[in-house]
């Protein structure tokens, strides 16, 4: 079972960034960036820690000329790298494979920070299941 934490937690635990968090387990999120939708889902659902997942991006309003790709962290933790790289797989459809590891800690927010090269980048902060 997932467990939820308020906003006001959030926030004093790790930045005011993150205190707009994405439901992945419900669907895709998505953020404006400039002109620009990005839009950012994870499957298969529910969203579990240690298992091969699909990325999948979407972005609205520009086609881009470069790949982008996903770093995976948690706010206020250095968890060493972990990128997923992205693929074109329609006009605006990007896939990539990856693992979300296990924090030792026990904590369940992530934090995937989408890079689009030569416009910038977008967070999205959600939870997984251990």
């Amino acid at each position: 079972m997932v467990t939820s934490h308020s906003s006001k937690a959030f926030a004093a635990d790790a930045g005011s960034e993150t205190s707009s968090k994405c439901d992945i387990q419900q669907g895709a999120c998505s953020k404006r960036l400039g002109d620009l939708t990005v839009s950012l889902d994870i499957l298969p659902k529910p969203v579990k820690a240690m298992k091969d997942l699909t990325f999948t991006l979407k972005v609205s309003g520009k086609i881009l000329s470069t790949d982008p790709f996903i770093d995976l962290g948690m706010p206020g933790m250095n968890m060493g790298p972990n990128r997923v790289k992205l693929r074109r797989v329609k006009e605006y459809v990007f896939e990539g494979r990856g693992v979300i590891v296990r924090c030792p800690s026990g904590r369940r927010t992530w934090k995937a920070t989408v890079t689009l090269p030569q416009t910038g980048k977008v967070e999205f902060v959600f939870d997984v299941i251990y």
